[in-house]
């Protein structure tokens, strides 16, 4: 099934001797500039009447530009009335507060149950965007927030943000081992070799940036606030564990929890019980796509972490030298 897309504009004489898509671009702004030029390229595009499918054509000013084209809606998902912790929503996008065990998007192993199943039942009409307007995402096991684009529009200029660096996420994590001063990790990520659904440092791979601080020092471990400079997947996770200090309770990246000297057994027993990657988005920060308007939102820390801190700070106290 297609999604009709029918568009009418005038060229400004103050555009005269741009490239017919850098135009079409600028005239139709819900819609990204590769977009536009597959569109031309396709034979979607009139100029004054006649169909022109090179986009480096030159336009003059004042030309009529019609675009009949369409968009390829996706594998039709199903609603499933999952409950969503919604922090903020408008016309335009949402923000949620994902909870731990909750996977973002269908795929092998997990056809429904998903945040996208979730957004489709909170909100139908988001299924005429692309991926349901999910324009990042949040491993299953990781908490925190995410916004969500509820038009075409939105979701463009959401994804433009992102690639730009535009947009500001920030992250809770507690990793194993003690360390000393916070800094930027720069090595890119790829999928990794044998592994298949793990991802590794590779020099072939793509640019990752991540910058942390440390927020509070443990006996043996570190609370750390992170931000994301690029969005490569598992990035946190795969950065931190090639530091040798890989997120606490992390079960692909060598994060399981190790007895520690003189631990309590309160303490022994949490990390037991601590079945999933210690990392949570704490903070995001963006312009609105539509209104141009400054926000943030910040989501408290979940209570696993927060007593999983608690108890960390008390084996520190407990075991300060005499």
């Amino acid at each position: 099934m297609n999604q009709a897309i029918n568009l009418m504009a005038k060229v400004a004489i103050e555009q005269c001797d741009q490239r017919l898509d850098q135009a079409i671009a600028e005239l139709f702004t819900e819609y990204s500039r590769s977009r536009l030029k597959e569109w031309i390229i396709a034979g979607y595009v009139k100029v004054d009447g006649e169909v022109v499918t090179k986009a480096r054509v030159k336009v003059l000013g004042e030309e009529l530009i019609e675009v009949d084209a369409f968009i390829e809606v996706e594998e039709r998902h199903k609603p499933e009335d999952i409950p969503l912790n919604i922090v903020f929503e408008d016309e335009h996008i949402l923000v949620i507060n994902k909870p731990a065990g909750l996977v973002v998007h269908p795929g092998a192993g997990n056809p429904g149950g998903t945040v996208l199943n979730a957004l489709l039942h909170h909100c139908p009409e988001i299924d005429n965007v692309p991926r349901a307007g999910i324009v990042h995402r949040l491993d299953k096991d990781t908490t925190g927030l995410m916004v969500v684009a509820k038009t075409i529009p939105a979701q463009t200029k959401l994804v433009r943000m992102i690639q730009k660096r535009d947009i500001t996420r920030e992250y809770e994590a507690i990793a194993i081992g003690q360390m000393t001063a916070g800094g930027k990790i720069e090595a890119p990520i790829a999928r990794h070799a044998t592994r298949r659904t793990h991802m590794a440092v590779d020099p072939d791979g793509k640019e990752a940036i991540t910058r942390y601080r440390i927020a509070e020092k443990f006996r043996a471990h570190t609370r750390l606030r992170l931000r994301l400079e690029t969005g490569r997947t598992h990035q946190i996770r795969v950065h931190m564990s090639y530091m040798r200090h890989a997120l606490l309770g992390d079960p692909v990246y060598g994060g399981r929890p190790k007895p520690i000297k003189n631990s309590s057994s309160a303490l022994i027993e949490a990390m037991q019980e601590f079945k999933r990657q210690a990392l949570h988005a704490i903070k995001l920060q963006l312009v609105h796509p539509i209104t141009g308007e400054d926000m943030r939102w910040q989501a408290p820390v979940p209570e696993d972490m927060v007593k999983m801190a608690e108890l960390l700070r008390q084996d520190t106290l407990d075991n300060q030298p005499q």
